[in-house]
């Protein structure tokens, strides 16, 4: 038996999919023969996707776009996610309720709306990008780390309720990468976060495209409720 790592026909849709760690993994598809939707707010588009205007804290919007695509996605990758990092005594209601609303509820709406498709075609892929941040928690993101935490919920109840319809739900856990965004921190932010990896390097937004690409893949048919850290050993 041989697997590969192609994804020649398959359709996808990417969230967060127009720059960044969501750019890379959008290209890292396209590269492979798939057919990208990004789902992103911005109007400017940095990766090899096709661009759609979606707010998928939006129920309403999440479903009318999903079902408007011109097949429906047997991949899912919900990478978009919003910060507003704060101490938790001072984080207000709407920094709090953003957070949630975007990176974790934004998740279950795409799921909600693009499991449907997967379970009539029999098969699918859904990967989740959560974080350790998510596992551990950190300092000022009460917010992030709760719904990063939750993703990983989510990957593992999809996982079970959809893995006897032939879908895969997974999630992979970044650490800090060296995003535009990242190389934009304090030197003694990207400094701490070098010294705790292991690897005494941090990850590229490549390094995450090709953890998830190899989930989307048929050589991981059989994997699926697991959460892979990509983090240069950050968390151990």
């Amino acid at each position: 038996m041989s697997f590969s790592g192609e994804l020649c026909g398959r359709v996808a849709i990417v969230t967060g999919g127009a720059r960044g760690i969501g750019s890379a993994i959008t290209d890292a598809l396209v590269a492979r023969g798939a057919e990208v939707h990004v789902f992103d707010l911005t109007d400017t588009n940095e990766s090899a996707g096709t661009l759609h205007r979606v707010n998928i804290a939006d129920a309403d919007s999440v479903a009318k776009a999903v079902a408007s695509l011109p097949a429906p996605p047997t991949m899912l990758v919900n990478n978009a996610g919003i910060t507003r990092d704060r101490s938790l005594l001072k984080m207000s209601d709407d920094e709090w309720r953003s957070v949630i609303d975007v990176n974790l509820s934004g998740a279950f709406h795409m799921l909600r709306a693009c499991a449907p498709g997967m379970v009539a075609a029999g098969c699918g892929s859904i990967v989740n990008i959560t974080s350790i941040n998510g596992m551990r928690g950190k300092f000022g993101q009460a917010n992030y780390s709760s719904a990063k935490a939750g993703m990983i919920g989510l990957t593992k109840t999809a996982a079970r309720e959809l893995g006897p319809k032939g879908v895969t739900v997974n999630a992979v856990a970044p650490g800090m990468v060296m995003t535009e965004m990242a190389r934009a921190l304090p030197a003694e932010v990207l400094d701490r976060a070098l010294q705790e990896s292991a690897l005494r390097k941090l990850a590229a937004p490549e390094d995450i495209a090709a953890a998830v690409v190899f989930l989307l893949s048929d050589m991981a048919r059989m994997i699926t409720g697991e959460v892979i850290r990509v983090d240069s050993g950050q968390y151990i």
